[in-house]
């Protein structure tokens, strides 16, 4: 009985799932880790943490009774993007938190980089869109900089994904769509830039060895699999960074094909045959898990946080009467919101609490509510905010759709997916049918999976996801809101010029606990 164990290696945890040869998800076991913020811009986990997290989420999945450890043909993992673990020639970690994606401590190491290379041309070949300092390059020079005993020791440089792939086999190798994100890869190249690694200083052996992400790198170790509780010769296949993952599992498989992730921030993605690259707009771009292809996404920062914050700040009572019925606070909310027309009685949401993104007027501006009148209520306020999030995206979509032809339907994935009335919103705003299928929040680890099945021979190709696709949930966009929403789309640009302005003003006043 052929099974793919998967991992869905993510930024707050690790879920572990079983699929069978159907793509049928068996069963998941979700299991947290800590992030640690011990400064400014700096945000670590402990790599050990992570390697815990896999064998306690294994062990109790299998504790599920879904299977027999005996029917696992292949693991594969999906692991969150930019990972920087260094480790000595024997596979030692040596350093107990590395930063995560989301880190931006190596700001002076990505200046001086770009003293000498010019940004512009840096960016057009890797399609490195987020802050420079991100990029794992960067985070290498950081160490080297500030810890060079630990340094000297550092035989390869891991991602995420491919740390815990060590833990299991004892390789040390990435996949094309991770080594996309090192800041230092050609993606039209098929490799890494020795023009970038030579600026950099960096020794080239510092970056793994690339292998393709459905291809098997080995077997459990007696160790591993005694660790997991799996027999010993267990396949691993290489697997891929998040991004590409997720890219597979939503159905992004063929040129032009499109999904929204909504999540605590939410980006839209094309599949495509060539890089979608643009200097102003920089959408960031990495190497697809399926050969000759690239995701290209752009995004905002706070979406489901968005709604959180609402929830958090705002809607306490709706939180503590969802605590004490047993239900979902967001349900209850988008309950309260159904009576709300369209454009929220003229109050306007920005969901930029977390700063602009390149697609903004300024990275300093923050989000707001704009039209706020003494008739509004809080309805009014919750759809505001969805309706926001969804605006902010659709201007996303417009960028995307400026720069490729986009093919068929909208898949909606993430957690924000759940809710039929914020799915009804995006199919207007977006005026594109809104696909919510039944992979749900499981896209990542379905596209893991899928490597998995390939790399062990039990799929022929990755079509069975197209099939997994059917028979979701659709909403199809109404003319009337279209309308409406095109028209609140225009002003909403105008708050958002507003906005960028006010934190201009602000800063120029010396006001900086208003920008903080």
């Amino acid at each position: 009985m052929g099974l793919i164990l998967s991992f869905d290696l993510g930024t707050g945890g690790n879920k572990a799932s079983i699929f069978n040869a159907d793509g049928k998800n068996l069963g998941s076991v979700f299991v947290s880790y800590d992030t640690y913020y011990p400064g400014s811009g700096l945000h670590e986990q402990r790599p050990e943490d992570w390697w815990l997290a896999v064998v306690e989420s294994t062990r109790k999945l299998l504790a599920l009774g879904v299977c027999s450890p005996g029917d696992i043909e292949c693991l594969s993992i999906s692991g969150h993007s930019l990972g920087a673990v260094p480790v000595d020639r024997g596979g030692r970690l040596l350093r107990e938190k590395t930063p995560i994606w989301s880190d931006t401590r190596a700001v002076k190491q990505a200046e001086k980089f770009f003293s000498s290379v010019d940004r512009t041309e840096w960016y057009m070949t890797t399609g490195n869109g987020f802050p420079a300092e991100c990029y794992t390059v960067f985070k290498i020079l950081w160490y080297r900089d500030t810890d060079p005993d630990m340094f000297a020791k550092i035989y390869r440089i891991l991602g995420t994904k491919d740390y815990i792939n060590m833990k299991l086999t004892g390789r040390m190798v990435t996949d094309f769509s991770y080594a996309s994100g090192s800041g230092v890869y050609d993606l039209t190249g098929w490799g890494y830039a020795d023009r970038f690694i030579e600026a950099s200083g960096l020794p080239e052996g510092i970056f793994p060895e690339m292998v393709p992400s459905a291809e098997v790198i080995g077997v459990l170790s007696a160790g591993a699999a005694e660790s997991l509780g799996l027999p010993k010769g267990v396949r691993v296949a290489c697997g891929g960074v998040d991004n590409s993952c997720m890219a597979l599992g939503a159905g992004n498989t063929a040129e032009g094909r499109v999904y929204t992730s909504l999540g605590s921030s939410a980006w839209i993605a094309v599949s495509s045959s060539k890089p979608v690259l643009d200097a102003k707009v920089q959408p960031f771009v990495f190497t697809h898990v399926l050969p000759g292809m690239f995701t290209s996404a752009v995004s905002i920062f706070s979406a489901g946080r968005s709604f959180r914050w609402l929830k958090d700040t705002l809607c306490r009572n709706i939180a503590d009467q969802a605590d004490g019925e047993g239900k979902d606070a967001y349900e209850l909310m988008t309950e309260l919101a159904e009576g709300t027309p369209i454009g929220s009685r003229g109050l306007m949401f920005n969901p930029s609490l977390a700063g602009g993104t390149s697609l903004e007027p300024s990275f300093a501006m923050r989000g707001g509510f704009s039209g706020i009148d003494l008739k509004h209520t809080q309805a009014d306020v919750i759809r505001s905010v969805l309706e926001g999030v969804a605006i902010n995206l659709g201007a996303v979509l417009r960028v995307l759709k400026s720069f490729c032809a986009l093919s068929g339907d909208m898949v909606l994935v993430g957690g924000g997916s759940r809710s039929r009335m914020w799915r009804r919103i995006f199919a207007d705003v977006f005026n594109m049918r809104i696909i919510k299928s039944a992979i749900d929040q499981e896209a990542a680890s379905l596209g893991a999976a899928a490597l998995g099945a390939v790399a062990s021979g039990l799929w022929k190709d990755v079509s069975v996801i197209d099939r997994l696709h059917k028979g979701g949930e659709t909403e199809e966009p109404d003319p009337a809101g279209v309308e409406k929403y095109g028209k609140l789309s225009v002003l909403f640009e105008e708050t958002r010029k507003a906005q960028a302005a006010f934190a201009a003003v602000a800063a120029a006043s010396g006001l900086e606990f208003l920008t903080e």
